[in-house]
């Protein structure tokens, strides 16, 4: 067996720190620590075994520290002065998680678990800590063994108990009080202390991540969705993948299944399905499991029982079976627990727990998430047929009147109320006959409207049955229909001419005192104007006439429809806006938008005059776009928001969404991002609903996350723009583009170098085949400026070397080129400051002063220009500065070995720090030629030079330079100089001159 080396085991646990949290870094730990141990090597092995327990705290394992715990405290009690002031605090600091594991480990004997707080309490005291995270470790121990009393006086005592620097931090203490309000039913209360660490003002390793997810159900039961929807899209985000924190993934999912948002809990238990097993931790088994059945249930309860879920133990489950398998697990372990305590206190909580009940219907979440499939129905049981009940003749005969009216009106709610009355008339045999045919009318104009093939049939024998009842103006508008019914099924032009006279006659010939004649002919006339200007147009293309065929098609069918609102704006004002509406669209196909807004207008307002509110959103929303277009954004808003107005009884989902989308779109241009938002999101439920999440959807969610980058949520824009990034992938190469750039800008705002030089990389691959390399060259620049962040340095290089080609391809980028190799410049550095790479260096920033001093063209020498060479100098002479401290350093150094293979003598210092100050100086001279804005960079240069200057022995040298720049600045004028520069300044030619 071999063993490993000291240096083995130290640079393992060097490496083991640092690694992710879970099984793996546990188990290379477990390895690290046996590795110490048969070493002999007290001090090594302590190390390990600190690092071991480190190890389980962020893991699924965490209870496992115990044992790890008990042997490093025997290591400290047989010898503390081994331990450095820094060890034994976090020994001491140790025994607070360890007080926490013994809570959740029902294997721990009551008895044992008060001895270890015990032996906690008593140690605290001999050393002089305060008793705070005694009582707080109390405090949870009393309140898992239902001692509520006990519970009381502990939180009592943690909160009068000094803070000290054993105390947890701000943010931790606050999960805690916050957590004791919510289990004392205080919602209002725990949301209140919570406040600082959600608003970010007090954070920590896990924090505001645990917060975040505690807090989602206090929200919703306080009805303060928005702030819940948030927390839920920040917090999900913090906890991912992280399985310390599978407990709060748990609470997320859990949330979505209270929330209407069962797919996208589905989705996060599917991100942690290998979690779903037996952890070690049963605490955090319970509570992760917890909200796994939550969900499970809610699905079951749904009729999605059949549906599979995630494996369990490498075998897999339906949402049903997964359900028993867990719920089983989980009450046996929260039998065992109250088996410990003597209490049903854990039992009663789970059970609680898992049977919640939604808490809204339907909160919508902004990302995308896969609908769920109808649910399948039950098998019904062979039996005889069971008579229907009886319909009560009075209801539906004013169910009827109700359907009729709404039919007549074209109210969009008609179609809901016949489906209500085929419903009910179902096969009874005592039904007016005429509700029999209106019944069938409404079936086959479904028909119609989805282009089936039986529509016709469907509607002839509607026609026949209302002649054979005398309802010739129902058969009338049948025939007006058979005509549609033709053009939509690709019929012969001259079958739906002929149709078309059919319909017109069949509409003329009713009798001269029938109210609806009128209407009827009118209807028929702008039908025929209508499917006439379709087939004029079929013909232009069979005769190969494109050009001026379709404009006197155009200028035909405008000529008719002016004539028809002429002859109809009197009597039939609904019939008069939807030609105005034609008239408005023709309009804007032959580009002159300025006649469509009034077109437009004016149909929405006879819609309206005519009753008919539902009508005018189209008009409305179209003629807010056109107005957005022309560069009129106030009006364009009130026209969005009058059809918003106006949209509340549609029941179109896709119509509704639009109308949020279009006012959401306006709203963002005009820099008011907050309602935007809750537009985009509305817009973003309503095209789900239509099933258009892909497109409309789509297009939606990415206007949510815009107006939340706006808002500066950009953890809440990130995550709505990844969830919804494959669907606009797919609209287009122009689209596909500005979204990963996007995202790539919001990952890098949170600090995500990786991820976002990744989006930024994979938008240059989008590019690379353009005949312009500008896009190109300026995503790899921004991708490597991320590598650089995420210290990946040879890949960073190898971006920054290619955006300096493509800058170059271009030839119009001066700026770009130099920022480019001075950032090369440090990254010839980052890794060692050695001879060659400080060479390679300056040769970068030589290079760039030379693009800028080279003239560009025949254009005077900008001030941008003119900025970026002082700052090159400026950047040089730093560079310089490192090379000169490393080996001042290792002067100081006492192991040579530490600094540079060939030292520099004084004399190549001193010519160095020559360099440096005639650098600086030069820089300086051009920041006080470019003016007051770049006073800061002059100050700094000077300061540096000054303090250079001292180096090289001539402090009065250095003096003397501020002092001439504190001169100058006191005749600026008040308010002209940043406050801090002039007592900087002073200090400095102080310092120099002591």
């Amino acid at each position: 067996m071999s063993t490993m080396t000291r240096e083995e085991i130290e640079q393992g646990l060097q490496e083991n720190r640092f690694a992710p949290g879970g099984t793996a870094r546990n188990a290379h730990a477990e390895v690290l620590a046996a590795a110490a141990e048969a070493s002999g090597d007290s001090e090594l092995f302590r190390d390990a075994l600190d690092n071991l327990i480190n190890s389980y705290l962020y893991s699924s394992e965490s209870t496992k520290m115990l044992v790890p715990f008990a042997r490093l405290l025997q290591e400290y009690d047989k010898d503390p002065g081994a331990f450095s002031k820094g060890d034994a605090h976090s020994l001491f600091w140790q025994f607070k998680w360890v007080a926490t594991a013994i809570s959740e480990s029902p294997e721990i004997p009551l008895e044992s678990a008060t001895g270890w707080l015990d032996e906690m309490e008593r140690r605290y005291r001999i050393a002089g800590y305060s008793e705070r995270p005694v009582r707080e470790s109390e405090l949870w121990f009393a309140d898992v063994i239902g001692d509520d009393e006990r519970a009381e006086r502990a939180y009592a005592r943690w909160q009068a108990a000094d803070r000290d620097d054993m105390s947890d931090c701000h943010a931790c203490e606050l999960n805690g009080q916050g957590h004791y309000a919510m289990l004392r039913g205080d919602d209002a209360r725990a949301l209140e202390v919570w406040q600082p660490v959600l608003a970010g003002d007090k954070t920590c390793a896990e924090e505001p991540h645990r917060v975040l997810a505690t807090a989602l159900l206090p929200l919703l039961r306080l009805g303060r969705f928005e702030e819940a929807r948030a927390q839920h899209l920040r917090g999900y985000r913090m906890a991912r993948g992280k399985e310390s924190l599978l407990p709060s993934v748990g609470k997320h999912i859990e949330f979505c299944a209270l929330t209407g948002n069962e797919p996208r809990g589905l989705e996060i238990l599917a991100e942690h399905a290998a979690h779903v097993a037996p952890l070690a931790n049963l605490d955090d088994r319970l509570s992760f499991h917890g909200g796994v059945l939550v969900l499970l249930r809610r699905l079951k309860d749904l009729g999605h029982g059949h549906l599979p879920a995630v494996p369990y133990e490498g075998v897999p489950r339906t949402v049903a079976e997964l359900y028993e398998v867990l719920r089983a697990d989980a009450l046996d372990i929260a039998r065992r627990f109250d088996a410990r305590n003597g209490t049903t206190r854990v039992s009663e909580r789970f059970l609680a727990r898992i049977g919640g009940a939604p808490l809204v219907d339907v909160l919508p979440l902004g990302v995308r998430s896969a609908a769920l499939p109808q649910p399948e129905p039950a098998a019904a049981p062979v039996a005889a047929p069971v008579p229907a009940p009886a319909t009560d003749g009075a209801a539906l005969a004013e169910l009827v009147r109700r359907a009729r009216a709404a039919r007549d009106l074209g109210h969009p709610g008609s179609d809901g109320l016949w489906a209500e009355v085929a419903a009910r008339v179902g096969t009874a045999d005592a039904v007016d006959p005429l509700v029999r045919v209106d019944v069938a009318d409404h079936r086959a104009l479904a028909a119609a409207r989805a282009g089936a093939g039986d529509a016709a049939a469907l509607v002839t024998a509607v026609r026949d049955g209302y002649r054979a009842l005398g309802r010739e103006e129902r058969a009338a508008l049948s025939e007006l229909r058979l005509a549609s019914v033709a053009a939509q099924s690709g019929a012969a032009p001259g079958e739906i001419r002929e149709l078309l006279a059919v319909a017109l006659r069949a509409a003329e010939a009713l009798e001269a005192d029938e109210p609806l004649r009128g209407r009827r002919i009118a209807l028929a006339e702008l039908s025929a104007i209508r499917l006439e200007s379709y087939l004029r147009s079929l013909e232009a293309t069979d005769a190969h006439d494109h050009g001026h065929g379709q404009e006197r098609a155009h200028g035909e069918l405008a000529a008719e429809l002016t004539a028809f609102v002429a002859s109809y704006a009197q009597s039939l004002p609904d019939l008069v806006a939807e030609a105005e509406e034609m008239l408005g669209r023709i309009a804007l196909s032959e580009g002159d938008p300025e006649r469509a807004v009034p077109l437009l207008a004016a149909a929405a307002a006879r819609a309206i005059e005519a009753g008919r509110p539902w009508q005018a959103v189209d008009p409305l929303v179209l003629r807010a776009g056109v107005l957005m277009s022309l560069g009129r954004p106030e009006e364009a808003e009130e026209a969005a928001r009058s059809g918003l107005a106006h949209a509340g009884e549609l029941t179109d989902a896709e119509q509704q969404a639009v109308v949020r989308l279009t006012l959401a779109d306006i709203l963002l241009e005009r820099a008011d991002a907050a309602e935007a938002a809750e537009l985009a999101l509305t817009a973003a439920h309503w095209f789900d609903q239509a099933g258009l999440t892909a497109d409309g959807g789509a297009q939606a969610r990415l206007l949510l996350a815009r107006a939340y980058a706006h808002q500066h949520r950009n953890a809440d824009a990130a995550e709505v723009l990844r969830s919804t990034l494959p669907d606009l992938l797919e609209h287009g190469e122009q689209q596909a583009l500005a979204v990963r750039e996007f995202l790539g800008d919001l990952l890098r705002e949170l600090g995500e170098p990786r991820e976002a030089a990744e989006q930024y990389l994979l938008a240059a691959e989008l590019v690379k085949g353009w005949e312009d390399p500008r896009p190109q060259a300026g995503l790899a620049q921004s991708a490597a400026d991320q590598l650089s962040e995420a210290r990946l340095t040879p890949e960073a290089v190898a971006a920054y070397e290619r955006a300096l080609e493509l800058h170059r391809l271009s030839g119009d980028a001066p700026v770009a080129e130099v920022r480019v190799l001075r950032s090369l410049a440090w990254l010839a550095i980052r890794e060692e400051v050695s001879a060659t790479g400080v060479a390679r260096a300056r040769a970068l920033m030589a290079e760039a002063a030379g693009i800028l001093e080279t003239p560009q063209g025949d254009a005077p020498e900008s001030p941008e220009l003119r900025s970026e060479l002082a700052q090159t100098w400026h950047q040089l002479a730093q560079v310089l500065d490192r090379w000169v401290s490393v080996h001042v350093q290792e002067d100081d150094d006492e192991d040579e070995e530490s600094g540079p293979a060939e030292p520099l003598g004084d004399a190549e210092l001193t010519a160095l720090r020559l360099e440096e100050v005639l650098l600086w100086d030069r820089a300086a001279g051009v920041y006080a030629d470019l003016g007051g804005d770049h006073l800061a960079e002059r100050f700094q240069c000077l300061n540096n030079a000054a303090w250079t200057e001292r180096e090289l022995g001539r402090p009065e040298a250095g003096a003397a330079r501020l002092s001439a720049l504190i001169e100058e600045l006191r005749t600026w004028p008040e308010g002209s100089v940043p406050e801090w520069i002039l007592p900087r300044a002073e200090r400095t030619v102080a310092h120099l001159t002591d």
